[in-house]
């Protein structure tokens, strides 16, 4: 296809239509047959899976595998951010006047990206964040990459533009777009720390381990509450999970944070890393 017709056919495509689709196609018994073909195709290491390949039922549920306990080593110290997935670091940088960056030359408000009233915004104005980005071939779970309690999420149902390179570069303001689920931790720490795992195009949906909130549903509304008895969940503790690979932005309320030096644009990461500390 013509790449210059690309950037205008995305915005164009039922989007969340092809998604559900896709998670229909991938949960079907059928797509077990697909499994071995993905590995191949995404050079995925079998070794580090929990079970054997051949006990997964779906491509769904491979796509959201889980690991062998001590693969993904937790960087250990209160202080200390673990990287909550494996992916590769997109943008990183400072939080400045309520935007944060996607690409060279374009920028998002920290209020749309949230969904939230403006109050709740200004709490991370002038701290950090961190976008990485899941391929098809990375491991799916989400981690906590501090320990503490989790107060509040909210769902935003939305668009779900592609993430990958293509995206980021002809949409704008595409992670306050896009459908989104945010997670609140109150730690002792770094202040509030939020998790938002954003959806994207064939992202089945995603799903969190405290309730049963999930996207990419029929005539989703937006949903913002307090989580029940605020669960406290350790660093490295399991979150939730993306049906598919999508994005994870990392947002700081602490403006005292020191990001690690193997940790730039564009450099992997995998769960359970260091990806910066309390100066």
């Amino acid at each position: 296809m013509n790449k210059k017709l690309l950037p205008g056919l995305i915005h164009r495509l039922p989007q969340n239509v092809m998604s559900r689709t896709m998670g229909k196609i991938t949960a079907s018994r059928f797509s077990r047959l697909a499994i071995r073909h993905y590995i191949r195709h995404y050079n995925i290491d079998p070794t580090i899976i929990e079970k054997p390949v051949r006990e997964y039922r779906t491509l769904k549920e491979f796509f959201a595998r889980r690991l062998k306990p001590g693969v993904r080593p937790i960087a250990p110290g209160d202080d200390v951010v673990a990287s909550p997935v494996d992916g590769t670091v997109s943008q990183m940088g400072d939080i400045h006047e309520g935007t944060l960056i996607q690409a060279k030359g374009k920028q998002y408000s920290l209020t749309d990206l949230l969904g939230e009233n403006e109050e709740i915004a200004q709490r991370f104005y002038g701290g950090k964040f961190i976008t990485i980005y899941l391929s098809p071939r990375d491991y799916h779970r989400i981690h906590m990459p501090v320990e503490g309690r989790l107060t509040r999420y909210t769902y935003v149902p939305g668009r779900l533009y592609p993430v990958n390179q293509l995206g980021i570069e002809n949409v704008d303001k595409l992670f306050a777009r896009n459908e989104r689920l945010v997670t609140q931790v109150e730690t002792k720490e770094l202040g509030c720390v939020a998790v938002v795992k954003v959806g994207a195009l064939f992202v089945g949906s995603v799903k969190v381990m405290y309730n049963r909130a999930t996207t990419n549903v029929k005539r989703g509304r937006r949903m913002s509450e307090s989580i029940p008895g605020t669960p406290y969940y350790q660093k490295g503790d399991e979150l939730g999970w993306f049906e598919f690979g999508s994005t994870v932005i990392l947002l700081f309320e602490s403006k005292q944070l020191e990001w690690a030096e193997d940790v730039k644009i564009g450099s992997s990461v995998l769960m359970g890393q260091k990806l910066a500390q309390v100066k």
